[in-house]
């Protein structure tokens, strides 16, 4: 009995003296430095975000309970 797949599989030997190309260390820094920065404005939106969902949140309470009105 065999286990055949239609999905080509890639086995250890195959790749094992392969030579990958990787960046500069000066390349990987600025790209970790890039990384860095965009990681600490996404946490800046979300705070952002979070504000701004409590601020509506009060503010249809506020709508639902009659205490403020529009005109």
């Amino acid at each position: 009995m065999t286990a055949k797949s239609s999905v080509d599989s890639v086995r250890r030997e195959m790749i094992s003296n392969m030579r990958i190309p990787l960046p500069s260390i000066q390349n990987q820094k600025e790209i970790s430095k890039a990384l860095s920065e965009m990681e600490k404005e996404i946490i800046s939106l979300e705070k952002k975000l979070s504000k701004a969902l409590q601020l509506k949140q009060g503010m249809m309470q506020e709508l639902l309970t009659g205490k403020t009105r529009l005109v």
